[in-house]
């Protein structure tokens, strides 16, 4: 039978369950009857399928049409080495599709165990007690506890609830929030039959809680709740390109139209002055295949990866891996106050009751602040696991303040907090059938309510004086950067209900002040922030004297007259206006609603700015979604706010915001050291045929040895620079612009007109070094297989992977010096170097590397020859960098 259509006892009767919990060992039994509270993964792509992508990207394209194109010269034109290229660069496509494979492989399973670290948790009643378990754990007939902002966990029947209200977006796709209660639906009523959806006591896995709060019983876990049913639907994986996978989709295109039309064009100057057809056919696919960056894609996975792995390590965890970059560019970050810029440690400092400030103590209450200590008592909603409160650290720290207080009842219902409202109540009945009102609130929420204040005993109308005295307290506290509620109460009529036109007429106890001291950390953050170029601005919905004290001391604000606005103010703004107001050099909001918060991420994205926003509650969550990048509390956040996020921070701190900004701005400076580093290899590449070509000499390199500098020495190193840490000056310079791009002509320049002549240089004289050694004359055309021509490829080779080893060492950064980069610093550098070193050995000394590469053993007396020229580029980028640096220079 329907479980809606039953009463809640009836309910837990039908599931073999009771207000008091299933005991342990029949949870363990049902768990191993229904098995885990899981969701099964939507199906993915099999791993073969994954495999084949990585043999079919752009680049791999590019690169199986040039080996066609050889295997077909080599049909047409036997004896010509196309086999072996063609052979050659097969085996580079597999080798770096399987590399960039198992790059994406690593990184999707890092990225999901990092997001394993965050499950869900559940407050559960078991053997008459609470405890907190993995949501995964619980079993049909579990009874379980939830709250404003918590996900639903499994389908579950309420028994017990006030207030509570649902989004259901995620099964209907209505984003309207739906009332739920505790009262049995009727048959008659449409659709509360058959329809799970439409039922009104029914919470549905997957959905939200937004406010209220209630006790249910699970009736349906795992596969067999309607969000499993429906899995498939509701787990559909977000495709939106990121800004970092657009530029990179860009500079692909672009370097791959580049590669192209240097092959037409080189192969059109050969034609022009009259090289056979294939051997000029030949070199127009190796400059083709020399000019692909194919290790573009895996460097962009393996630096995406490593910084979310740091970032997690530094208690960032990354939700989506293209986010990291994208925080990276962040111009302004938006921050909630209590708990991300303070400790969430709250403890009550000072009250001011019957017209006058007192110290807080923890003492016996005294005759003076006795009600207001009632309601600090009774006015929560608190939870308790093994006798200890669990739950708002507000609410904690008012609930110790008030001490042993005699009991005032039972609790009978609640009204709760919410954004508008500003306040919260509950209401006990005494066992003389006598109810009361327990109200706490913002001051100027509740003040406006109450028509009387207690003095001792007694009690005053509140008049215009009263009412002044009152005000005057409220600012002073939070001029003193106290968080301030207002405590009221009243005794209501007999059989009364829990609703809030009850919330008149009340009495007000006093007001209470509440510190929360700022994070150690977090004033040397926001020092960071400045010197980076980030703006910071304090979102809260606490009053703007206490907002503003805080901002003063940890130095978000640091003017004498900032711009300070209020919920009150905004919604008195246009958009317009809202943006001429953001260009006030400090700005605070304060009092401001979930709309609102949307509100000013909306106008500072409409002025450019690319926004980070922090979030706890699920009224956060329309604002993370909208920001450029939301970031989720961990700790204190609420379910659905981390679902809305794309970064979660398991400590809640406002510093790990910083480091995960500098993380992602290292992801996006490693990615232009990589492509400085690959670009400048092309120049070297590119001059020996233009030589061979115009001044009629041997041909300095071959395709194979292009092929082998590439793909072979240079591919880790490459790498390596990709998975650089971050540089202390990281957080030193402000954002880069909005639409600045990857590969920029200053990039360009630095590595075609710079490092790459310079690599030029060295190769060409390496060359003719070893020619001139041997006695050759010019104009003699030397066969391919003649020793002499054999070791002067392998210097000219050999010189441009010297002048590239100690190229990966000045690409470290574009302006510093590569002595205040430590070696062991990049130990994935150091191993890269070792490999390349040993590579160019095995090719120039190993008969296998001489047969495979055409290539020939070198005397020493070469390798000192070449060695300078490499060092001489070292010396000559260092010598840019230090004018680059000169003062008055960019």
């Amino acid at each position: 039978m329907n479980v809606a259509q039953q009463t809640p006892d009836a309910a837990l009767c039908l599931l073999g369950s009771r207000m008091q919990g299933l005991s342990d060992s029949e949870a363990a039994h049902r768990q191993q009857e229904f098995g885990p509270n899981l969701i099964e993964a939507v199906a993915r792509d099999p791993l073969w399928l994954s495999l084949t992508r990585e043999f079919s990207n752009f680049f791999a394209i590019i690169l199986w049409v040039a080996a066609g194109l050889a295997f077909l010269a080599e049909h047409y034109q036997p004896g010509q080495g196309m086999a072996r290229l063609g052979v050659a660069i097969i085996t580079v496509i597999i080798i770096n599709g399987g590399f960039s494979f198992w790059q994406a492989y690593r990184a999707e399973q890092a990225l999901q165990a990092l997001r394993q670290m965050l499950p869900q948790r559940v407050t559960v009643r078991r053997e008459e007690r609470l405890t907190d378990i993995d949501a995964a754990g619980l079993v049909p007939g579990d009874v379980v506890l939830l709250g404003e902002g918590s996900k639903v966990p499994a389908d579950c029947r309420i028994v017990a609830s006030g207030g509570v209200r649902v989004n259901m977006a995620t099964l209907t796709g209505e984003s309207r929030p739906k009332v739920r209660s505790a009262e049995n639906d009727r048959a008659e009523d449409e659709g509360a039959g058959n329809d799970p959806l439409a039922a009104r006591n029914l919470l549905l896995a997957g959905t939200l809680i937004v406010a209220g709060e209630c006790t249910a019983v699970v009736f349906a876990t795992g596969m067999h709740t309607e969000f499993g049913r429906i899995a498939q639907l509701t787990q559909i994986v977000d495709e939106t390109e990121s800004p970092l996978q657009k530029e990179i989709r860009r500079v692909s295109r672009l370097v791959a139209v580049l590669a192209l039309g240097l092959g037409t064009l080189f192969f059109l100057i050969g034609l022009a002055v009259g090289l056979p057809f294939w051997a000029n056919f030949m070199f127009a696919i190796g400059i083709i295949v020399a000019n692909v960056p194919e290790g573009l894609l895996p460097t962009v996975t393996l630096s995406l990866a490593l910084a979310t792995q740091r970032m997690a390590r530094r208690n960032a965890l990354v939700r989506h891996l293209p986010a990291v970059e994208t925080l990276g560019s962040a111009t302004v970050i938006l921050t909630d106050k209590t708990g991300t810029l303070t400790q969430n440690r709250m403890s009550v400092r000072e009250t001011f009751v019957a017209g006058r400030h007192h110290l807080a103590t923890k003492r016996w209450p005294r005759s003076h602040d006795l009600h207001l200590r009632v309601v600090a008592r009774f006015c929560h909603n608190l939870k308790f696991l093994a006798g200890q409160p669990s739950g708002d650290p507000m609410e904690i720290a008012l609930w110790q303040f008030a001490g042993k207080i005699p009991e005032q009842g039972q609790w009978v219902g609640e009204i709760p907090f919410d954004a508008e409202r500003r306040r919260m109540s509950v209401m006990t009945r005494a066992d003389d059938d006598r109810s009361f009102l327990w109200c706490k609130g913002a001051p100027e929420a509740v003040l406006p309510l109450c028509n009387s204040w207690q003095d001792g005993e007694q009690t005053r109308p509140i008049d215009d004086h009263a009412g002044q005295m009152f005000r005057r307290a409220h600012e002073d506290m939070a001029d003193r950067g106290l968080r301030v509620l207002a405590l009221a109460w009243k005794q209501l009529p007999e059989m009364s209900c829990a609703n809030a036109s009850n919330e008149q007429e009340m009495v007000l106890c006093g007001l209470i002040g509440l510190d929360d001291p700022p994070r150690p950390d977090v004033h040397e953050a926001v020092t960071r922030c400045h010197s980076a170029g980030l703006r910071v601005i304090v979102v809260t919905g606490d009053h703007p004297h206490t907002a503003l004290a805080l901002a003063r001391q940890v130095e978000i604000i640091r003017s004498a007259t900032p711009s300070v606005l209020t919920g009150d103010t905004m919604r008195g703004m246009t958009p317009a206006a809202l943006q001429l107001a953001l260009d006030a050099p400090e700005i605070l909001f304060a009092r401001v609603t979930a709309e609102q918060k949307m509100r000013v991420v909306k106008a500072l994205q409409h002025k450019g700015e690319i926004v980070a926003v922090t979030g706890d509650g699920v009224n956060d969550a329309p604002a993370l979604k909208t920001a450029d990048i939301g970031i989720a509390m961990g700790v204190s956040g609420a379910d659905v706010a981390r679902e809305s996020a794309d970064i979660v921070l398991l400590d809640d701190h406002f510093a790990t915001i910083v480091n995960a900004i500098e993380e992602g701005r290292a992801v996006f400076e490693n990615l232009r050291k990589f492509l400085t580093y690959i670009l400048t290899s092309n120049i070297p590449e590119l001059v020996p045929y233009l030589a061979f070509v115009l001044f009629k000499i041997p041909l300095p390199l071959t395709v194979i040895q292009i092929l082998a500098v590439d793909l072979g020495t240079d591919m880790l190193p490459a790498l390596a620079l990709g998975a650089e840490k971050p540089h202390p000056d990281t957080m030193r310079r402000p954002p880069r612009p909005r639409h600045e791009r990857l590969l920029s002509w200053p990039l360009l320049a630095r590595a075609y007109l710079f490092l790459g002549p310079l690599e030029a240089l060295g190769a060409m004289l390496a060359f003719f070094f070893v020619l001139q050694g041997g006695g050759w004359q010019y104009g003699d055309m030397l066969p391919a297989t003649d020793g002499l021509y054999l070791q002067a490829t392998t210097a000219c080779f050999a010189a441009i992977v010297l002048a590239q080893m100690v190229n990966v060492f000045v690409c470290r950064h574009p302006l510093l010096p590569a002595w205040q980069f430590p070696l062991f610093e990049n130990r994935l550098l150091a191993a890269a170097l070792v490999v390349e070193a040993a590579l160019l050995l095995i090719i120039i000394y190993h008969p296998w590397g001489n047969a495979a590469f055409g290539t020939a053993p070198l005397g020493l007396h070469t390798w000192l020859y070449a060695l300078p020229f490499a060092l001489l580029l070292g010396l000559f980028e260092e010598a840019r960098k230090w004018m680059q640096r000169r003062p008055g220079r960019a």
